[in-house]
């Protein structure tokens, strides 16, 4: 039997919210995506990074309150930083789990950059929040700086970043090589670094691109078998959080294009999951889309939880 091939898109759960949480989270996730391995998966895993580059993001910030001589670090430095360290922890937990199992095989992260179009609407409508509560002088301060800030009444000010849709993954060729090659890949974390083409440069965005968007552009652009999204939820629901809440166990692009006119997923947490499956359905009629929880993967890829989505 042929080894499938799937990108598997890990939620904030999976990675915990301090350096302490994600040290030991990890750890649950590598034996998760071990599973994975150990009945014939060649894996490509994708990641959220939205607490990790917001820490980031205050850390810098704060130093350079306190050692003026220091220069702010940009949002792309912020998610280049974030890439590494939280790839440095999966690689190292997975690595270890699968010799563990008597499983050698090389496990890499790739620092992956993604081309966004500098007229894209989101740069005009900011809409992620990042980084630390902000006086009112500081938040003026950033608005002088160009940037955009919002206020949370009773908590402060907040800097607000775009969402541009991803164009093209610049390191796409790296990944294919390496996940050709049986190997495991981590790539296009928190989305990937967002960057504008400028002739044969590449400059960073002050922005963030969507983790699961990413996670379908990457399924679609590796051709893989099945894009596994693993999320808060053993199953993507009706009605969700309702006393007629109902677990949606398979349905067809058709139907859930049917559900989202209906209104039935929330936008920022299922409905991007549902548009990711989607948009690589289209471009990949013949894979299939699993979305469960981390503790539900092991038996969500043989049929026993789980959504699965196909045409």
């Amino acid at each position: 039997m042929s080894k499938k091939k799937a990108v598997v898109s890990l939620g904030h759960e999976a990675l915990g919210y301090t350096t302490l949480e994600q040290w030991d989270a990890v750890k649950v996730t590598a034996k998760a995506l071990a599973d994975l391995v150990e009945v014939d998966y060649q894996l490509t895993i994708t990641h959220s990074n939205g607490p990790q580059v917001s820490m980031i993001h205050k850390a810098m910030t704060e130093l350079r309150r306190v050692y003026i001589d220091y220069t702010p670090a940009p949002m792309c430095v912020c998610s280049a930083m974030s890439q590494g360290y939280v790839g440095y922890d999966i690689q190292n937990s997975l690595r270890a789990e699968l010799l563990s199992r008597g499983i050698s095989k090389p496990v890499s992260t790739i620092l992956t950059q993604v081309t966004v179009d500098p007229y894209d609407e989101a740069f005009y409508e900011p809409t992620k929040k990042i980084g630390r509560y902000m006086s009112q002088d500081d938040a003026e301060m950033e608005r002088k700086k160009g940037n955009y800030v919002t206020e949370e009444p009773g908590k402060g000010y907040l800097r607000v970043v775009a969402a541009p849709k991803p164009i093209d993954i610049v390191e796409i060729e790296s990944i294919k090589a390496l996940a050709d090659a049986d190997q495991v890949v981590i790539a296009c974390g928190g989305g990937g670094i967002p960057v504008i083409e400028q002739q044969h440069a590449l400059k960073g965005a002050s922005a963030v691109i969507e983790k699961d968007c990413i996670a379908g552009k990457l399924a679609s652009d590796l051709k893989v078998d099945c894009l596994i999204i693993l999320t808060s939820v053993d199953y993507v629901y009706k009605n969700f959080n309702t006393d007629k809440q109902e677990p949606i166990r398979q349905m067809t692009v058709a139907e859930a294009e049917s559900y989202i006119a209906q209104g039935q997923f929330e936008a920022g947490t299922m409905l991007p999951k549902i548009e990711a499956a989607i948009s690589y359905l289209q471009k990949v009629p013949e894979g299939s889309v699993l979305i469960t929880s981390l503790k539900q993967v092991k038996d969500a890829v043989k049929g026993k939880a789980g959504t699965l989505i196909t045409v």
